[in-house]
């Protein structure tokens, strides 16, 4: 009977694996999606733009770091160009990791939502280099059965971040400048003074 029963446990617990380990639809929209994750953060860091609009909507929303907001593949690729190419451009390379918190949401099979965190080293072209920690969220669409970036956030923390670290440097040496230079010139006025017959 202990034999029986063992083999009946047995039975019930590979049967149970077995169903736990079948993959679901989720499931390959989660390897869908990574996939795509990898290929635009792949694309960003080659500076591949066709590559990087290949993956997004026809009508997608970019919100940027800097609270610009470009709309559209066009307008994805006249943003990135006035920030990383041309005679103005302010961004000389920029490597990026984007790091998901979680699996994404899925509402319905044609809509999810992934957020995370990101890894940034920037090389302004003023030679200035920094690391930013930055956050991000993005609404992604199934369309014809591909994953594409539907709108995407990507934004820093105001009140703590290398740019606003390297201003407070710099106005703390300027107010530190400021602070000598009106100390020696009140040291000079006042000895011209003491020096001068009454």
């Amino acid at each position: 009977m202990r034999l029986l029963g063992g083999l009946l446990l047995a039975a019930l617990l590979a049967n149970s694996t077995a169903i736990a380990q079948e993959p679901t639809a989720h499931d390959q929209q989660h390897a869908e999606l990574r996939k795509l994750r990898a290929d635009m953060e792949a694309a960003l860091n080659a500076r591949d733009l066709d590559a990087l609009l290949a993956n997004v909507d026809e009508h997608v929303v970019f919100t940027t770091m800097n609270g610009d907001v470009a709309t559209g593949r066009e307008g994805v690729r006249e943003y990135f160009k006035m920030m990383m190419e041309g005679p103005g451009k302010r961004v000389e390379s920029v490597k990026s990791q984007f790091i998901p918190d979680a699996p994404s949401m899925f509402y319905g099979d044609d809509v999810a939502v992934a957020f995370g965190k990101t890894n940034d080293d920037y090389v302004l072209t003023n030679g200035s280099k920094f690391n930013i920690k930055g956050r991000w969220t993005a609404t992604l669409v199934n369309k014809d059965g591909r994953w594409l970036v539907g709108a995407f956030h990507y934004s820093a923390n105001i009140f703590d971040n290398p740019i606003l670290q390297a201003q407070r440097k710099f106005l703390m040496w300027g107010g530190l400048v400021v602070a000598v230079l009106f100390a020696a010139i009140g040291f000079f006025v006042g000895r011209r003074r003491r020096t001068q017959p009454a």
